[in-house]
């Protein structure tokens, strides 16, 4: 995701709401986003969709690999050899 422009890319709200179409497609071109601002600090962000799906792909990612982790410190593994040997076994069920 492109860094914040403090020059360009924050906006009070009152400009926001009256200039929003122009607001979105800047987004939309950019792939920057907007700080909007309520009273001198920041009240939201305008994320384009693509960006948007990237911080959450991002996040998803993180928590899998947290837990992950989480399960090897409280020794809830299991070596390859058996899981494979269960996932062979299971596949040739259903293959009969």
């Amino acid at each position: 995701m492109p860094v914040i422009q403090t020059a360009d890319d924050i906006v009070p709200i009152s400009e926001f709401k009256s200039q929003i179409a122009e607001w979105f497609r800047k987004v939309a071109a950019t792939g920057s986003p907007v700080v909007v601002t309520q009273n001198g600090k920041a009240a939201g962000i305008v994320l384009s969709p693509a960006a948007y799906d990237a911080l959450t792909e991002q996040a998803r990612f993180v928590a899998a690999v947290q837990a992950g982790l989480a399960d090897a410190d409280a020794g809830r593994v299991q070596r390859s050899e058996a899981v494979l040997a269960r996932v062979r076994q299971r596949l040739g069920q259903r293959a009969a």
